[in-house]
């Protein structure tokens, strides 16, 4: 089969040919539909040498969707042929994170050398993709599979960042989006389904800017040396009651250090690298508490895929085949991508 694989540190990755996998008992072997591609794989294909933790090659894509082809002996729970989102933060399944559907905060999973497809073991950049465990799949229920391929990080990574600041989301709250690429334009969907928040978006990309308004932002801002100052304008003086920070970088996280309220959250998702100082005299407002959320967890990613099963929230997608994903992480590197890109490995 073809896949899309990482071979060599601080080269591209190339499209190559391997064996497709055989189930082994409590497997399931999926046919992929659709296959999101993620600025966390940059982040990973960024890492020195020295610094990899993941052996090469590496069968790339971490968002995935596909159908049941064939099962490993046990294995009861889904059938030949059903639709399924690929659910990606593996743990253990056996302490009370994951007995409680929270794999992505499994305190074991790294000790038993647990890691999601496309982040240390092969993922779903391929035409087949191998399960461990059906516990691992969210039923589609009619979802189209381009759009839910991106639900399953994109999607879910911001509704679980966002469920835990909802008590801060109240009438007249502000919650600032910053950063509207693959996740921060489902963030402000999921911002506008779930809370009577304003949204404030924003990014250097009038594109981008475009995009959030279109989808829901009440507010579009240029992320510049001025956002934080229009921010406290926009609220009075009093700023954001919770800031979403999807690109992480020291300039954007200055920002929302910068935006956020009196006992507001500040949430950080994206992996720019940058550090936000916390404590007494670190530069924020006293009682605002820092996240740094990972994933989310089953039933989040149940919900979200309800989400969009009712129409309320909705990938923007640009699609490209398996040849062509090497060029569309090229793309997403230079930020030329607006919304999710999505592969297809069956055409």
């Amino acid at each position: 089969m073809r896949a899309v694989q990482y071979l060599r540190v601080g080269h591209a990755p190339e499209l190559v040919e391997v064996p497709v996998p055989e189930p082994g008992p409590g497997q399931v072997l999926l046919k992929v539909t659709a296959a999101g591609l993620c600025h966390s794989d940059i982040a990973v294909m960024g890492w020195p040498e020295e610094a990899f933790p993941y052996a090469l090659p590496m069968t790339l894509g971490h968002e995935g969707v596909g159908t049941v082809a064939a099962l490993g002996a046990g294995v009861t729970e889904v059938t030949e042929g059903e639709a399924v989102a690929v659910y990606g933060p593996w743990g253990c399944g056996r302490c009370h994170p994951c007995a409680e559907g929270r794999e992505n905060c499994c305190p074991h999973a790294a000790g038993l050398g647990i890691v999601p497809p496309g982040l240390g073991r092969p993922g779903a950049l391929a035409e087949y993709l191998l399960v461990d465990s059906p516990r691992h799949l969210v039923p589609l229920h009619g979802v189209d599979p381009v759009q839910a391929a991106p639900l399953t990080d994109a999607g879910l990574t911001p509704y679980h960042a966002i469920r835990r600041s909802l008590p801060k989301l109240r009438p007249g709250s502000t919650a600032v989006v910053i950063g509207v690429g693959g996740l921060g334009h489902l963030a402000v969907q999921l911002l506008r389904a779930l809370t009577p928040a304003r949204v404030v978006a924003l990014d250097t990309s009038e594109d981008k800017l475009q995009l959030a308004g279109k989808v829901g932002a009440h507010e579009t801002l240029l992320s510049d040396g001025e956002a934080s100052a229009r921010i406290r304008q926009l609220t009075g003086g009093i700023g954001a009651e919770v800031v979403l920070d999807f690109v992480g970088a020291e300039a954007t996280l200055a920002v929302a250090a910068a935006s956020v309220a009196v006992a507001g959250d500040v949430t950080v998702v994206g992996l720019g690298g940058g550090t936000l100082p916390v404590g007494f005299g670190g530069g924020l407002p006293f009682e605002v508490s820092a996240a740094f959320p990972y994933w989310g967890s089953r039933t989040e990613l149940m919900e979200v895929l309800g989400l969009a099963r009712q129409g309320l929230v909705s990938s923007h997608v640009e699609t490209f085949t398996l040849e062509e994903a090497p060029e569309a992480y090229a793309r997403l590197h230079a930020g030329d991508i607006t919304g999710r890109a999505v592969v297809l490995p069956h055409g």
